[in-house]
């Protein structure tokens, strides 16, 4: 029962609560870094609006997901502009970028002292600059967790910038803002969302309050994901997508992952993989490695009866059991049209480099039980196709 529960100093969710940036941004200082992505008409409303206020923005744009050069250099202009505070306007990967950037205003050292895995993973001496999140998808729950996910091209691989005070200072999660997402977007970034929720509530290192906040969001997101993708104007569907994006943010901020994140950081950075749809992709087969590697070796791990609780809330029938989870997993999977592997180019020559890299991710750690080098393998292989599954159920 020992355990620590941290996230931004302030949440602020509902429908128009983008209003809440002026008030939000006063006293923070004289210069905002906005952090956004490159679609100009979503950007210019949010750069008046700092401007009415007087925050005098300058303006970065991340295309993309952020690499270790851009962000060093984009850290470095924001320096030389003398910004005081960064608005992180966007997707995951903005959020992250803008993340990094208030760690790198007051921390000016190399960005590769504080890096993991490729870098010396030294700790921030210096608090960040203050940070207000405001996500514009609904999936990683970026906006409340403690690291940054970067891009090495040179290592080929996706690596974090991670520490406590790196939580935002501000979250805003306006649900209207997610309104505009496509539906492939919808897809991927709420399909992260789930799993991102169902890796931390069986994860090794999951407590009382993270337990409680996968409960409700699995709940939120299993009955409201097909309906957002569907109908992409669906207020209500929006909104509950929102706060189980921001639930999960919460729940992996403190309890940690598995083994799909596992794999998905070496993937990203091996290949060009959209990451929601990567984890859409390997869930069905990682959901099944653990469920049977937990039966031979570990029946007496709390993450057994975790997976059929899930499997409850998530198919909204309390005589379910994981194989009913399982067969609704592979249903949104192909009612999404959610790829293979071997779509994003990925063959069974790569499986030895992504494994030995995907033992290495922190991600792993928090998987319920150490998996075998071949239950790795059989994970890869079973995922190098679309999910295909003629009894596979999707429960609306």
């Amino acid at each position: 029962m020992n355990f620590e529960f941290a996230t931004a100093q302030r949440i602020i969710f509902g429908v128009g609560q983008l209003n809440a940036l002026p008030a939000t941004v006063e006293g923070l200082g004289k210069r905002a870094a906005l952090i956004t992505g490159t679609n100009a008409e979503r950007i210019a409303p949010i750069f008046r609006m700092l401007q009415n206020c007087n925050a005098n923005p300058a303006a970065f744009s991340i295309k993309g997901e952020p690499t270790v050069d851009r962000i060093a250099e984009l850290s470095s202009r924001a320096r030389e502009l003398d910004c005081d505070f960064v608005v992180a306007f966007g997707g995951g990967s903005v959020i992250d970028a803008g993340k990094a950037i208030s760690a790198l205003l007051t921390n000016t050292g190399n960005l590769m002292d504080y890096l993991e895995v490729i870098g010396k993973g030294k700790p921030l001496t210096e608090d960040p600059a203050p940070c207000i999140a405001i996500p514009t998808t609904a999936g990683t729950g970026a906006e409340v967790t403690r690291n940054a996910v970067l891009h090495s091209v040179e290592h080929k691989v996706k690596v974090s910038m991670r520490h406590p005070k790196m939580l935002p200072t501000v979250a805003i999660v306006d649900p209207e803002l997610t309104i505009p997402m496509p539906k492939e977007v919808t897809a991927g970034t709420g399909l992260d969302a789930f799993t991102q929720l169902l890796e931390a509530f069986v994860s090794s290192k999951a407590n009382p309050i993270t337990n409680s906040i996968c409960r409700d969001g699995l709940q939120y997101v299993s009955r409201s994901l097909h309906r957002a993708y569907r109908r992409g104007d669906d207020l209500a569907a929006r909104t509950d997508m929102a706060l189980g994006s921001l639930l999960g943010g919460l729940a992996l901020a403190n309890a940690g992952l598995g083994a799909v994140h596992g794999f998905a950081g070496p993937i990203g950075g091996m290949f060009d993989a959209p990451h929601g749809m990567v984890c859409a992709t390997l869930l069905p087969a990682v959901y099944d490695a653990n469920i049977h590697a937990l039966e031979e070796r570990d029946a007496s791990n709390p993450a057994l009866g975790k997976y059929q609780e899930a499997a409850q809330i998530i198919t909204c029938n309390s005589k379910a059991d994981a194989f009913d989870a399982l067969m609704w997993i592979k249903g949104i999977a192909m009612q999404m049209m959610v790829p293979g592997l071997e779509d994003f180019g990925i063959q069974k020559s790569d499986f030895p480099a992504i494994i030995e890299k995907a033992k290495n991710a922190s991600s792993m750690k928090g998987n319920p039980l150490v998996l075998t080098d071949d239950e790795l393998t059989k994970i890869l292989s079973s995922s190098l196709l679309a999910p295909i599954d003629g009894n596979a159920t999707l429960y609306l």
